[in-house]
């Protein structure tokens, strides 16, 4: 089989690719491939499913607030039910890492980013449940700092990440894209540019390029390959030299749901929708967010140093990190969380960029 270009990975990132491929290159003939069953059922289905226009530069606020814009446009001008929910993104930070973030924020807001910022009073009043003073244990043996302010970037807020990736596919399949789904990308196909006939090709004195991939159902040739396996690339590019420049981390995901939580999770105040913004408490690492479709609330541990670098197929949660872990630190800042165990919870991976934090985008010949 022989196409203009070859998409590897049908989540979020794969099939928004592969749209806009075919939407600029009509003509081209392109197709979506992925190892499992559906549209976004990798990481894409396991993530906390969040938009933000949060950035420092001018390209990264352009491509991110633009992409908010394009959402809107799949839902209120397509159709598609994307669950989109523009409650905010609240950082809750103490005294010392808001000193240490002041300079970016003002980044930020100078290429356009819309932020707010409460003190510690305004915090207190809209976020009642939330412990702003803390005893000794808390300070000297936790080391726990207390919130001091309070920092809102507004266009941003909740997704359905199932929604989205299946509004993508929708409209790639209008365009005349094609998908293969249970169909494991294997390898790259790595040949030179003049093949001269002789056993062992590609030399090392010889111009190469990735001319498609070896598939579960056979050989794939492509003018271009896009790699959009997320953190399962790295399986495609070392093979062939290609540093992904990310590495795989878990990221795990508890759901709540109690008569004890409805007034956090319906905090008036922050935006239009009445409910609690997406929130990031750094201090102990973990967020909150309410996922409107059910009523619960989500809390998101996303601790960095310390935790593995590593690919897993199916991550599971980790045993007892919310119970023995994450819970005595949660209840100093939100006691209305005392005696409550989740009712589900799920690990997927997160590619990061081990250098920056930024996502790369590289190319290779024929890729």
């Amino acid at each position: 089989m022989y196409l203009d270009i070859l998409v590897i990975g049908a989540g979020a990132i794969g099939l928004s690719s592969a749209l806009h491929l075919k939407r600029l290159n009509p003509e081209k003939s392109v197709m979506v491939v992925d190892m499992l069953g559906g549209p976004g059922q990798g990481n894409t289905a396991k993530c906390a499913g969040i938009f933000l226009n949060l950035a420092t530069t001018e390209l990264n606020f352009g491509l991110s607030d633009s992409t908010i814009d394009w959402f809107h446009h799949l839902q209120g001008d397509l159709g598609h039910n994307l669950g989109l929910t523009p409650y905010g993104y609240l950082y809750l930070l103490d005294k010392d890492r808001y000193e240490k973030v002041k300079k970016p924020i003002e980044e930020a807001r100078s290429v356009g980013v819309d932020i707010k910022t409460y003190e510690k009073n305004e915090v207190e009043r809209l976020l009642p449940d939330l412990a702003t003073r803390f005893g000794e244990e808390e300070t000297e043996l936790m080391g726990l700092k207390p919130v001091e302010v309070g920092v809102l970037t507004e266009k941003c807020g909740s997704i359905d990440a199932d929604g989205l990736t299946r509004s993508l596919e929708v409209e790639f399949l209008k365009l005349g894209g094609e998908v293969s789904y249970n169909t494991t990308a294997e390898s790259l196909i790595v040949k030179p540019r003049n093949e001269i006939g002789i056993e062992g090709e590609p030399f090392v004195w010889q111009d190469i390029h990735i001319t498609g991939a070896e598939t579960s159902k056979g050989e794939i040739q492509a003018g271009t390959t896009v790699v959009a396996a997320g953190t399962w690339s790295e399986r495609l590019l070392d093979p062939i030299g290609f540093d992904t420049l990310m590495r795989p981390k878990s990221r795990s995901i508890f759901v709540f749901k109690d008569p004890k939580l409805d007034r956090l999770r319906d905090t008036r105040g922050f935006s239009k929708v009445d409910l609690l913004p997406f929130t990031h408490i750094p201090e102990i690492s973990v967020y909150l967010k309410v996922e409107p479709s059910e009523g619960s609330i989500w809390l998101g541990c996303a601790d960095d140093f310390g935790r593995r670098y590593g690919l897993e197929d199916d991550p599971q949660p980790e045993r007892g990190l919310y119970e023995d872990d994450i819970y005595h630190a949660l209840m100093k800042y939100l006691p209305c969380f005392k005696d409550l165990r989740p009712l589900n919870s799920w690990t997927g991976q997160r590619a990061m960029n081990r250098l920056d934090k930024t996502p790369v985008i590289a190319p290779a010949p024929g890729m």
